[in-house]
């Protein structure tokens, strides 16, 4: 039996394939304020603007390519059972060949029908106003927006319990309920925090190494493996 080593990725990891988010400027993401494109009230108010965006971080993401700290964290598959729950929307973890992924916040290159959750499928063009799910209901990006709960959470926290060795990398742990998971790890495994500031953690057995996530993971693969 492997090791169960889970690991938990916000935007720092992506940060260096050039993906960023509001949390880079000042309350912008890529120039737009997030209320206005990242909340329910935004889809209410101008549906067109929020497909907009979606559509270029769509591309965006289409555009990256995996760094070394995604290619690291598939290649601890080979010593770990290893378990990736990220923050992130893109599909790097997936491309570098990590084969246990969980999305807290969605998925860019999926939609979802704006009435039914439930009805979800791959895109890997633009969502045009108009285009409708098989309910009648406009199809939009399928995030999880501010102010809409996380279903996925409830998946992650049993996996935390469960962690032999826990990893946080390029999070400031300033979005809930994601920050909140790292309650559920067991005090005694060890709790590897990678991030270029390491953000206040009040827990056992806490390794800090304060640097890039990809100069990270690289420092974490001289200790792990």
């Amino acid at each position: 039996m492997k090791p169960k080593l889970v690991v938990l990725t916000g935007a720092g990891i992506s940060a260096e394939s050039g993906l960023r988010t509001f949390r880079d400027s000042d309350g912008l993401w890529e120039n737009y304020r997030v209320e206005d494109v990242a909340t329910p009230r935004a889809w209410k108010k101008d549906m067109d603007l929020v497909l907009r965006f979606y559509n270029e971080r769509r591309r965006d993401v289409l555009a990256a390519q995996p760094n070394a700290a995604h290619l690291g964290l598939a290649g601890l598959e080979a010593c770990y059972n290893v378990h990736i729950v990220t923050q992130n929307i893109d599909d790097l973890h997936e491309r570098a060949g990590s084969s246990k992924v969980l999305h807290l916040h969605g998925e860019i290159l999926t939609m979802r029908s704006e009435r039914d959750a439930s009805i979800i499928y791959e895109i890997r063009t633009d969502i045009q106003r108009g285009d409708l799910a098989p309910d009648g209901a406009q199809l939009r990006p399928n995030i999880v927006w501010f102010e809409e709960e996380v279903p996925m959470i409830n998946h992650a926290i049993p996996l935390m319990q469960e962690a032999d060795i826990f990893v946080l990398v390029g999070s400031s742990l300033a979005v809930y309920p994601a920050a909140g998971l790292l309650q559920f790890v067991p005090p005694g495994a060890p709790k590897y925090i990678l991030d270029k500031v390491i953000p206040e953690v009040r827990y056992n057995n806490v390794i800090p190494i304060e640097k890039p996530a990809t100069e990270g993971i690289a420092e974490l693969l001289r200790l792990l493996m």
